[in-house]
């Protein structure tokens, strides 16, 4: 979700005051044709279509009002929505930091018992020995790990 949320407030403010501007172009336009002079028919439907033309004008003002409040709710919607994201993006990193920690102990802990529990290298090597038969003379070569005989 991204957006300048700024920018779009600052179009929703430039909406409203078009509006208001609108609004100011129909009071005048009303006022104006208010002061006309010369009566008649003609003037009548003069001032009968500038009083269309202001509700015309107002409506539109009004469809700004409506733009500049919709453009307002849809900031704080991206606001919102920007924050809920932080949130959420700051939640996962801090499980994911978590989990690779914990992975990581797990892993340390595993080598420490493998270290526990392997067999001792020279363990291994007098386990597998096989003697030689009893008196035999090949008792002389026979070389014990460590160097002792």
């Amino acid at each position: 979700m991204y957006g300048d949320t700024a920018a779009i407030r600052r179009l929703a403010d430039r909406m409203g005051e078009q509006g208001d501007e609108l609004r100011r172009d129909a009071d005048r336009l009303v006022s104006a044709a208010q002061q006309v002079l010369w009566e008649g028919r003609a003037a009548q439907a003069m001032r009968e279509r500038t009083a269309a033309r202001a509700v015309a004008l107002r409506r539109t003002a009004d469809q700004h009002d409506d733009a500049a409040q919709a453009l307002r709710r849809h900031a704080d919607e991206v606001d919102r929505l920007k924050d809920l994201i932080r949130h959420i993006a700051r939640r996962v990193r801090g499980l994911v930091e978590d989990a690779r920690s914990r992975l990581g102990d797990v892993a340390d802990r595993a080598v420490d018992l493998a270290r526990r529990i392997a067999p001792d290298p020279v363990d291994e090597v007098l386990a597998a020995f096989r003697p030689p038969p009893e008196g035999h003379r090949d008792w002389l070569e026979v070389r014990v790990p460590g160097g002792a005989r």
